[in-house]
C-alpha cells in the first residue's frame, strides 16, 4: 500500500535494511565450531544459569573463546534465540536496531507492524522501543537474544535502550552479551538485585586439564609439565593456546618449539607475525597483507587489489587451515579485525605509503560492483575526496545526504573532506552537506562555485546537473525564491530525461526531494492548488524509509494549506499522519521542530486548548535546526503571535504580526494572516480604527481578511458596513468552518445591532453547528460581549451545551468577562487518548508507566496530563481522578 497524505502509513519490508539494501543475514547465523573446539561443561553449566537472569555478561579479551562458548550452548537451547553480532556501523542507534529487529524475525520471533522500522542512523523513536518490549513481554516463551562482539558498540544511547527493552520485556527477553570491554548498562543494579549471569576472563582462561585436551585435539600430546608452562604463559588464553598448537604442529620439533614460544615470545602481535604470516608462501603473505585494508572482501576485489587471478583458492585455503579468515557466505570473506590490525600495521612498516592506492584500487572496484557505501569509505580512507564526492555525484545519492538510512553516516564522512578537494562534485557535497544542516551561507557559497564551475563545463554528465537542480530547488526554498524552483524544477524534469531510468528509480529520495522543495516555494509563493499538486505526489509515493523525511515535509506542508483554508479537521488529520511518520521511520529529533507541530498548535488555539499548544510550540521550539525556510518562520512566528493573543497578550501578538520573515520575495499568505493577527490585537485594545488601518488594505485578497474587516466595521459601530462587505466577499477557495463559522458570527452580530434579534439568534445556532463539529471555540471567545445574551437561552443554548457551555444556567462566557459575574470554564470533552491517560492516572502509574503502555513519549504524556488538569479544573493528579470521578468520566 503506497503511503497517502490521508493515512502516511506503508508496511514494512522484511529482508533488507530501511534504505532498500539487503541486510547481511550472516551476522544473524550462530558461528560454526570447528571440528577441534572443545566443549568445556563447566561454563555450560555456568550459561544455563542465564536462563534465570534477565541480563548475562560474557566478558573476556579478544580471542578468549567468548563466541564459541556462547554459540555451542546457544545451539542446544529449546527457547528461540535471536542472535546478532555486532558490527561497528552499529555506533548508530538507527542500524543497531534495524539489525536487531531482522535478528528477532530471523529467529522466528515476531515483530507486530507497529514496531516501524528505524529511518535515521542518529535516532530511534521511543514508540518503537515500546512497541518492542511489549510485543516480547506478551510472548509465551522466553526469547533469548545475543549480542555477539558488543564492545563495538560504544553509543551510550543504545545502550540506554537496551536497558529500556530489557528492563521492559520483563520475561519475555533473556540478554546475552558477548563483549571484550564493560557494556555501558547499568551493572551495578543487576549485581544488587541478583539478576545478572557473569562469565569474566578468569573463568573463560582454560585450565591444564582443558588445554591438555585441545592440544591433543590438535594432535600435540605434550607432557603435563609443558602443559602447564604454556598454561601459564598464556595465562590459558584460548587463542593464544590455538595459535600455539597451530604453530607447533608444523614444526619438527613441538616440544622444543613451544619452549622457545614460552621464552621468547611476549606479544602476540610478534606470535601472528612470525608464526602464522611468515609461514606462508610469499605470495600468500603479500595477499593478507593487501586484503587487511578491507573490512570484507571476495575473491574478484582481492585479485583486483593484488594484481592476480588465483585469489579463490588461497583465500578458501586459508579459510581451512583456520588463518583467521572468516567465511561469510557468497563468496565473501573476512580477516579476524584483530589479525587485520596487525597486518595493516605490518603493511605500513614494510611498504609505507601503499596502503592508500590499496583503498583507491579497492574503491573504484567497489564503486563499479555497486557497493556504493564501502566505496565511499574506501575513497575517503584513500584520502581521494574528488573520488569520493564523484561517487556520490554519479551515483545520483546526494539525496542520501538528506534522508535514508545513511545521512548521518554521509555526513560525518565528507565533515573529514579536504579543502582541497576542489571541482563540482566536491562543492556540491559541501553544499549538500551545509543545506542539509540549514547553514546557508556556507552552502549557498559552495552550490554557486558548483554552478560556475558546470557553467564552463560542457562534458557535465546529467546526474552532476541533476544533482545540482535538486539543490538549486532546496536553496529556493530556503531563501523563498519561488521563481528559481521553478526554473530547478524544470531543469530537473528535462535532465530526468537523460538520466538511466533504473538510477532513478533506484534513489526515490532525489524526486520527493525535489518536489517537497518546490511544493514548499511554491506555498511561499501563495500558489496553493500548484503546492499542494506537488506536494501530493510526494505524500503518495512509496520508498520507504528512503523517502521519509520528504513525506513527512510534504504531509506538514498539505496540513498547512488546509489549515490556511480554515480546515482544522484535516489539516490536524495530514499533521498527526506526518508525526506518525516521523515515530515510525524515527527521523531526527529537530524533525519535530517542521511544519505539523505548528500546525497541529494552531488547531489546538482555535479549540482553545491553550496549554497543549503551548507544550507543541516549545517543543518544536527546542528541537529545531540551525535555520528554518521561510514557511515555517512564518508559520512559527504567527502561530505563536494567535497563541499569545488567546491568552490576552495582545502587545505580544502585535509584536509577531509586525515581525519580518527574511525572504526574496514576500508571501501573500504570511502578509494578510500577520494583517489579520495585527487586526485581531488592536481589537483586543479596543483600537477599532488601528484595526480597520491594519486589515482593510488586504479586505479583497481571501474572505478570512474580508471577515476580519466586517468585524473590525461592526466593533466600529457599523453593521451595515460589515454586511456589505459579507455580501461581496473575494471569490477565493471553498472557504472551511475556521472562516465560516466567523463569518456567519459576524452577521449576527451585525443582524443583532441593525434590531433583528430573531435573526442573530438564528445565525448564531448556525455557528454552532458548524463549530460544534471541529470544537472551535475561538472565534464565540472573541466575538465579543453581544454574544452572551444569545447563548443563555433558547436553541443556541442548547447547541452549545458540553463543549462550549458548562452546563444549565452557566455557560463559558465569550467576550469580555463581567466584573461581577465570573464565567464559569467548561469541563470540555476529553479526547480519547486523554481517557486512557486518565484511565492508568487512577491506577496510580507513573508518567513513565503510562507513555510506555500506550507506546508514546513521555513528553506527550505530559502535555494530555497539562490538558486534562485544564479541562477538570485541578492542578495534582489526585484532584484529577476525583473530579473525573465525580462527574462520571471514570
Amino acid at each position: 500500500m503506497a503511503v497517502t497524505e490521508e493515512t502516511g502509513a506503508e508496511p514494512a519490508s522484511a529482508g533488507v535494511d530501511p534504505t532498500g539494501d539487503p541486510l547481511l543475514r550472516t551476522r544473524f547465523a550462530l558461528p560454526k565450531r570447528p571440528a577441534t573446539f572443545l566443549r568445556r561443561a563447566r561454563l555450560a553449566h555456568h550459561l544455563d544459569q542465564a536462563l534465570g537472569t534477565p541480563l548475562t555478561l560474557v566478558n573476556g579479551a579478544a580471542g578468549a573463546g567468548k563466541t564459541l562458548l556462547v554459540a555451542d550452548w546457544a545451539a542446544g537451547l529449546k527457547e528461540p534465540v535471536a542472535w546478532l553480532t555486532a558490527d561497528t556501523a552499529d555506533q548508530a542507534p538507527g542500524i543497531f536496531w534495524a539489525y536487531l529487529l531482522e535478528a528477532l524475525r530471523a529467529a522466528g520471533v515476531p515483530v507486530t507492524g507497529d514496531v516501524g522500522c528505524p529511518a535515521e542512523a542518529a535516532h530511534v523513536d521511543r514508540r518503537t522501543l515500546t512497541s518492542l518490549a511489549a510485543g516480547l513481554e506478551r510472548r509465551d516463551h522466553t526469547t533469548v537474544v545475543v549480542l555477539d562482539e558488543f564492545d563495538r558498540v560504544t553509543s551510550p544511547e543504545i545502550a540506554e535502550q537496551l536497558q529500556f527493552v530489557l528492563h521492559h520485556a520483563g520475561r519475555g527477553m533473556r540478554l546475552v552479551l558477548v563483549s571484550r570491554t564493560e557494556p555501558l548498562l547499568p551493572l551495578h543494579r543487576y549485581r544488587a538485585s541478583g539478576e545478572v549471569t557473569e562469565i569474566r576472563n578468569a573463568e573463560l582462561a582454560f585450565t591444564s586439564d582443558e588445554a591438555h585436551e585441545l592440544l591433543s585435539r590438535h594432535g600435540l600430546h605434550l607432557r603435563a609439565g609443558a602443559v602447564q608452562a604454556l598454561v601459564e604463559r598464556t595465562q590459558g588464553w584460548a587463542a593464544g593456546l590455538r595459535l600455539c598448537a597451530l604453530a607447533a604442529r608444523q614444526d619438527a620439533d613441538p616440544h622444543t618449539y613451544l619452549k622457545q614460544f614460552e621464552a621468547d615470545h611476549s606479544a602476540v602481535a610478534d606470535f601472528l607475525l612470525a608464526e602464522v604470516l611468515d609461514r606462508q608462501a610469499p605470495g600468500t603473505q603479500d595477499l593478507l597483507l593487501r586484503i587487511s585494508v578491507l573490512d570484507r572482501c571476495c575473491p574478484d576485489l582481492v585479485n583486483a587489489l593484488t594484481l592476480r587471478t588465483d585469489a579463490e583458492p588461497i583465500l578458501a585455503g586459508l579459510q581451512r587451515e583456520n588463518a583467521f579468515l572468516h567465511y561469510l557466505g557468497h563468496s565473501w570473506y573476512s580477516l579476524h579485525p584483530l589479525f587485520a590490525e596487525i597486518l595493516r600495521a605490518h603493511l605500513r612498516e614494510r611498504f609505507p605509503g601503499l596502503e592508500p592506492e590499496l583503498r583507491g584500487r579497492a574503491a573504484h572496484w567497489l564503486r563499479r560492483s555497486g557497493a556504493l557505501p564501502d566505496a565511499l569509505v574506501q575513497g575517503a580512507a584513500a584520502d581521494d575526496w574528488e573520488f569520493t564526492a564523484r561517487v556520490v555525484v554519479d551515483d545520483l545519492a546526494i539525496g542520501q545526504l538528506f534522508t535514508g538510512l545513511r545521512s548521518e553516516e554521509l555526513s560525518a564522512l565528507f565533515a573529514r573532506m579536504s579543502p582541497e578537494a576542489t571541482g563540482p562534485a566536491p562543492d556540491l557535497v559541501r553544499a549538500a552537506r551545509e543545506l542539509g544542516r540549514r547553514d546557508l551561507e556556507p552552502g549557498l557559497t559552495h552550490l554557486r562555485q558548483a554552478g560556475e564551475a558546470l557553467g564552463g563545463d560542457g562534458a557535465a554528465t546529467a546526474p552532476v546537473r541533476l544533482s545540482f537542480a535538486l539543490l538549486e530547488a532546496l536553496a529556493a526554498r530556503l531563501t523563498g525564491s519561488p521563481d528559481r524552483a521553478e526554473r530547478a524544477a524544470e531543469q530537473a524534469r528535462h535532465l530526468q530525461r537523460e538520466v538511466p531510468g533504473e538510477l532513478l528509480d533506484e534513489h526515490p529520495e532525489l524526486t520527493a526531494l525535489l518536489l517537497t522543495h518546490l511544493g514548499s516555494a511554491r506555498l511561499w509563493a501563495g500558489r496553493f492548488d500548484d503546492a499542494r499538486s506537488a506536494l501530493s505526489a510526494v505524500a503518495a509515493a512509496p520508498g520507504g524509509a528512503a523517502t521519509a523525511l520528504p513525506r513527512w515535509e510534504a504531509l506538514g506542508h498539505l496540513a498547512l494549506i488546509d489549515h490556511l483554508g480554515g480546515w482544522p479537521g484535516p489539516a490536524e488529520h495530514k499533521a498527526l499522519a506526518a508525526a506518525g511518520q516521523a515515530e515510525r521511520y524515527s527521523l531526527p529529533q529537530h524533525s519535530r521542530s517542521g511544519i505539523g507541530p505548528l500546525v497541529l498548535a494552531a488547531v489546538l488555539i482555535d479549540r482553545d486548548e491553550l496549554d497543549a499548544a503551548q507544550a507543541l510550540l516549545d517543543e518544536a521550539a527546542a528541537s529545531r535546526p540551525l535555520a528554518e525556510d521561510p514557511v515555517v518562520r512564518a508559520g512559527r512566528t504567527l502561530t505563536r503571535g494567535r497563541l499569545f493573543l488567546a491568552r490576552g497578550d495582545a502587545r505580544a501578538a502585535l509584536a509577531a504580526a509586525e515581525a519580518t520573515v527574511q525572504a526574496a520575495v514576500n508571501s501573500p499568505w504570511a502578509q494578510d494572516h500577520a494583517a489579520l493577527l495585527a487586526s485581531a490585537a488592536h481589537l483586543a485594545q479596543g483600537h477599532p480604527e488601528q484595526a480597520r488601518q491594519a486589515v482593510e488594505p488586504v479586505a479583497h485578497h481571501r474572505r478570512a481578511c474580508a471577515v476580519e474587516a466586517a468585524r473590525v466595521r461592526l466593533a466600529s459601530g457599523h453593521p451595515e458596513g460589515a454586511l456589505d462587505l459579507l455580501d461581496h466577499l473575494p471569490e477565493d477557495d471553498r472557504p472551511g468552518p475556521a472562516v465560516t463559522v466567523r463569518a456567519t458570527l459576524v452577521r449576527a452580530g451585525a443582524a443583532l445591532g441593525t434590531g433583528d434579534p430573531a435573526t442573530a439568534r438564528r445565525l448564531v445556532a448556525r455557528a454552532l453547528l458548524d463549530g460544534r463539529r471541529e470544537q472551535l471555540r475561538r472565534p464565540f471567545l472573541e466575538a465579543g460581549p453581544w454574544i452572551r445574551p444569545l447563548l443563555s437561552t433558547g436553541r443556541p443554548r442548547e447547541l452549545a451545551a458540553g463543549w462550549l457551555l458548562a452546563g444549565p444556567g452557566h455557560h463559558r462566557a465569550p467576550g469580555p468577562a463581567v466584573p461581577d459575574e465570573p464565567p464559569e470554564l467548561a469541563v470540555e470533552e476529553l479526547s480519547a487518548r486523554e481517557r486512557d491517560v486518565l484511565r492508568r492516572l487512577a491506577e496510580i502509574r507513573s508518567t513513565e508507566e503510562i507513555a510506555a503502555d500506550l507506546h508514546v513519549s513521555v513528553n506527550t504524556v505530559k502535555t494530555h496530563l497539562k490538558s486534562i488538569y485544564r479541562k477538570l479544573a485541578v492542578t495534582r493528579r489526585g484532584d484529577a481522578v476525583r473530579r473525573a470521578r465525580e462527574r462520571r468520566l471514570l
